[in-house]
């Protein structure tokens, strides 16, 4: 089994809705994204997925989200956007053009993240 990794990252605001604490008022985060893609077959190359097209497909998701009220698009109304969503959002957009993403990270910080994983295998 191989298994990639790439890392990018996006700025954005948002806000949780029914937490009590600092984080229910709008703050902004400079997050980390790591897309992980494991697969058993290599193409004629020995690649399992071009880094190149990884990072761009990624690009594309992350725009979504770069430098926006995360709260304020609409695949996030009357959802509250922490990590763990948007990990799951990430994870989902990128399933659509890479069925072997095995998981999403999204660091709000060097020491927090949140893992989306698909399934437990």
């Amino acid at each position: 089994m191989y298994e990639l990794k790439v890392i990018s990252s996006f700025s954005a605001a948002h806000h949780l809705l029914n937490y009590e604490g600092e984080c229910e008022n709008q703050h902004g985060h400079n997050w980390k994204v790591e897309v992980f893609i494991k697969g058993e077959n290599l193409d004629r190359s020995n690649i399992l997925v071009d880094f190149k097209v990884l990072k761009r497909e990624l690009k594309t998701v992350l725009d979504k989200l770069d430098h926006k009220d995360i709260n304020e698009l609409e695949e996030f109304k009357n959802t509250s956007p922490s990590s763990e969503i948007l990990a799951k959002f990430i994870h989902d957009e990128m399933k659509k053009k890479f069925p072997q993403v095995s998981k999403v990270g999204v660091w709000e910080n060097e020491n927090s993240c949140s893992m989306y994983y698909e399934n437990w295998n």
